[in-house]
């Protein structure tokens, strides 16, 4: 770790957090070199901390072996300008293995994915965060989406048992909950928005004091990413409505088109402004002609 916990803290609690694509070769195997540019050129904007092998990075698609390779190319390439968070999860002991592959390459922290698969109560939710939490010394932030969704009252219990959980990230746009959570547990954690496309919420986010989200789009419009964030944090609400409308509604309404288009939009735009980092690994495909002619649209639009 480079960053101590305060200092990860104030980061991921506070700025735009970067989440970049993983770049793949045309044998659909990780390219270093690629990463090392993308995370270089993402580096010269304004970002608070670099969130590796995440969702939009692919984390589900990635052997063990080649994670540890992605989160360690990050942190040399960074060089300590901002913390690094990469990903763990699946089962308990591949999260526990991810956490050590992360803290073995420099990480400084983990956003811990829900549980694979299966249905689950809020008492076995805790429990497995609980164990992954107390096998590392990393920062932890958990992911409260899909089947492992947890609410204020399983939140608060698992703040209480592990000192090294920091955060927590929404990924269901729950505001309802979200804020019941906020208020439950307080600043113990920080909060950060985590739906597909952020942006689009962000407005309903800083309203119950979440001052930050992932922003997948930073990964081809950084320079529109970084001016709708400040644009945001200074309540300038002429621009933040000018950019919802002229790009993420039309954006969003392009990612709903097909089901993992949240992760292939944001490759085929990343090598529509000059940083391709190959196709996106099966389940997922990429969009097809007519769906990045109209992503040229968007990002000529805003660029």
């Amino acid at each position: 770790m480079t960053f101590s916990r305060a200092d990860v803290t104030r980061a991921a609690g506070d700025g735009l957090l970067s989440f970049p694509v993983t770049d793949f070769d045309s044998d659909g195997q990780f390219d270093a070199e690629s990463y090392r540019r993308r995370i270089a050129w993402l580096l010269e904007y304004e970002i608070s901390t670099l969130f590796v092998a995440g969702g939009t990075g692919e984390f589900f698609n990635l052997g063990l072996e080649e994670f540890g390779e992605v989160v360690r190319v990050a942190v040399e390439e960074t060089a300590g300008r901002v913390p690094v968070i990469a990903s763990a999860g699946q089962s308990i002991t591949m999260a526990k293995a991810h956490a050590a592959a992360a803290e073995a390459a420099g990480a400084d922290g983990i956003l811990l994915m829900p549980p694979y698969l299966t249905e689950c109560s809020q008492e076995g939710i805790v429990e497995y965060a609980a164990e992954i939490c107390n096998a590392t010394s990393l920062n932890v932030i958990y992911y409260n989406r899909a089947n492992g969704a947890l609410e204020a009252q399983a939140v608060k219990a698992l703040a209480d048992r592990c000192p090294n959980l920091i955060g927590l990230k929404d990924g269901r746009g729950d505001i309802q909950s979200l804020n019941t959570t906020i208020k439950t547990v307080g600043d113990r954690l920080i909060y950060i928005g985590g739906v597909p496309t952020a942006e689009i919420f962000a407005e309903a986010y800083l309203s119950i004091g979440v001052n930050t989200y992932s922003s997948a789009v930073f990964n081809f419009v950084p320079e529109m990413a970084v001016h709708f964030y400040k644009s945001l944090r200074a309540g300038d609400h002429e621009t933040v409505a000018r950019l919802t409308s002229d790009f993420f509604i039309p954006f969003v309404e392009l990612r709903d088109t097909c089901r993992g288009y949240a992760v292939s939009l944001v490759k085929a735009g990343a090598a529509q402004v000059g940083y391709p980092g190959g196709n996106v690994r099966a389940p997922l495909t990429m969009p097809n002609a007519e769906e990045v002619e109209k992503l040229k649209v968007l990002i000529e639009r805003v660029r």
